[in-house]
């Protein structure tokens, strides 16, 4: 029996477009650009804040929430957000082992700031951190190697 061999992006007909790795997809794009580039900075924002007021609400352990609470949840969702728009826009530029090492070293880093703020070791943190990081970075690096071609271009 033949089959069609997978081409790299495009259209194939309506509504069928051809994701990557050839495959088909009956879904539409049902949303516009305009959304799109609403979303790639709403996204972290929102994403900011939760981790600024978990940031804050591990740090206060259950107790009153004071001004200088606050300003600690403010400042970490700041930072956050500026990391986490950092590495949405630069990552992609790496090869595949750096955009993966990059990616599921922010998300390390992340989950181990916030465990450091229950008040747990520093060496707990670190090594919850690392772990994260190593486990992000296979489901990446396997995410972006079965999505690159031969050359290490990526297909649209």
């Amino acid at each position: 029996m033949a089959h069609a061999a997978p081409t790299p992006g495009g259209m194939t007909g309506p509504g069928n477009t051809t994701g990557r790795g050839g495959f088909t997809s009956n879904l539409p794009d049902i949303f516009d650009a305009r959304v799109h580039r609403v979303a790639k900075v709403g996204i972290p924002v929102v994403l900011g804040l939760v981790y600024g007021y978990w940031a804050a609400a591990n740090r206060r352990g259950g107790g009153p929430i004071t001004g200088w609470n606050l300003l600690f949840g403010f400042v970490t969702a700041l930072a956050f957000i500026v990391l986490c728009l950092a590495v949405a826009r630069f990552a992609p530029l790496l090869k595949r082992e750096l955009h993966s090492l990059v990616k599921s070293g922010f998300a390390g880093a992340a989950l181990g700031f916030l465990y450091s703020q229950t008040g747990e070791s520093v060496l707990r943190s670190a090594a919850l951190g690392l772990a994260t990081t190593a486990a992000v970075f296979l489901v990446f690096f396997y995410r972006y190697y079965t999505r690159e071609d031969g050359e290490g271009n990526r297909i649209r």
